[in-house]
């Protein structure tokens, strides 16, 4: 079976993250990833044909559609985008179309999905099912309804099935979605998507990071960066001016944390030698492993990091939307997790977060939370290509 899975982040690189656990786990499919942001330096499993569009992005207010590459003109970027995804179609003859939460979100892209899901519709480019691919929960909406009108319209008029990449237990579509009744193509909760740590891995990545024994490590991660400024200045003003006894801090800026800012931190790092600050970890999940404690960002993955691992871990939600906020408060509920104010930012604040973590003990993980959300979405998709 062959299946073209599109992606688009355009902030952070929750969605990518998420997108490339379900294509690994269609391990004995041909799985096309089509991906319209910023490559992260990551590597891809051997089933995955990897194809990158010209990159498109916003800034942290969402305020409209950017080029990656400053000196090429949006408008031809998305002409040249429309006109390469259809020619995709075209040439692979998908099984599958598996598209990652447009129409709940991305209304910026309508214009290279609209034409694709139009030609698919009319039978131009064979029998190809469509299904949508949406997290946990939905940025909210301040435009009397239209936007969910509008999601349901196209859901009833191009997609076959919708998979919702949560545990209702913890989080449930209709509570950011209101129109869920008037779906009528079926759904399916498949668990939440977690990437999993390898076994075993914690004393090589200890001994590989320079920790001791008798050491501590602490994590400081600002997810994809472009949001995570304040929370990174926060750790480093405390930690190196009140640096806990025997313990390492591992900076993790996010690969699009501003160039700038991360020289100032970066450079700044050099001065203390149990304070290391990088741009992005490949081994992200094992990393947690080998740590003692973490301060992040609250995205999707993190989240679903923080529960496969058991760190102890104290999150700031991104304040633009509620969405993190919402899940962070969900899961503290479930496992010791603490969410950060803006408060928490000063420098006495952090100070207490930071020794707080270093006190706690990892858990046991015994949170009864479904995180088997890839395999579940591959076994239904596989399932769904058949008939």
């Amino acid at each position: 079976m062959k299946i073209i899975h599109y992606c688009q982040h355009v902030l952070g690189m929750g969605h990518f993250f998420r997108s490339l656990e379900i294509a690994r786990a269609l391990d004995k499919e041909e799985v096309l990833f089509v991906a319209g942001g910023s490559k992260p330096d990551q590597d891809l499993p051997l089933n995955i044909k990897y194809i990158q569009l010209p990159g498109l992005c916003m800034d942290e207010k969402f305020g409209g559609l950017m080029t990656t590459d400053p000196s090429l003109d949006l408008e031809e970027v998305k002409k040249n985008r429309a006109t390469s995804l259809l020619n995709i179609f075209r040439q692979e003859k998908p099984d599958i179309f598996l598209i990652e939460l447009f129409p709940f979100g991305r209304k910026a892209f309508r214009f290279e999905l609209l034409p694709v899901l139009d030609a698919i519709k009319d039978g131009q480019l064979g029998n190809i099912k469509v299904i949508c691919s949406l997290r946990d929960i939905l940025v909210e909406r301040d435009d009397g309804g239209k936007h969910e009108k509008r999601v349901v319209k196209y859901l009833n008029k191009y997609f076959n099935l919708l998979l919702i990449h949560s545990d209702p237990q913890i989080a449930s579509l209709d509570e950011t979605f209101q129109l869920l009744n008037q779906i009528t193509i079926p759904y399916s909760y498949t668990g939440f998507t977690a990437r999993k740590p390898d076994k075993g891995v914690r004393e090589s990545i200890r001994k590989s990071l320079g920790i001791a024994v008798n050491e501590k490590l602490l994590i400081a991660s600002a997810g994809g960066g472009k949001v995570g400024k304040p929370l990174m200045e926060a750790v480093f003003k405390s930690f190196s001016c009140n640096s806990p006894e025997k313990t390492k801090l591992l900076m993790l800026t996010g690969p699009f944390y501003d160039q700038e800012n991360f020289n100032i931190l970066y450079n700044s790092s050099k001065n203390f030698k149990n304070i290391t600050v990088k741009k992005f970890a490949s081994d992200f999940t094992n990393l947690l492993t080998a740590a003692d404690a973490m301060i992040s960002m609250a995205g999707y993955n993190t989240c679903m990091d923080i529960l496969t691992s058991g760190i102890p871990t104290a999150v700031l939600p991104f304040a633009h939307n509620h969405e993190q906020r919402m899940r962070a408060e969900k899961l503290a509920k479930h496992i010791p997790l603490r969410v950060l104010e803006t408060k928490d930012l000063v420098a006495s604040s952090m100070d207490n977060v930071i020794n707080a973590l270093l006190m706690s003990c990892r858990t046991s993980q015994c949170h009864a939370i479904d995180l088997d959300g890839a395999n579940t979405s591959a076994d239904i998709i596989r399932e769904y290509g058949k008939n």
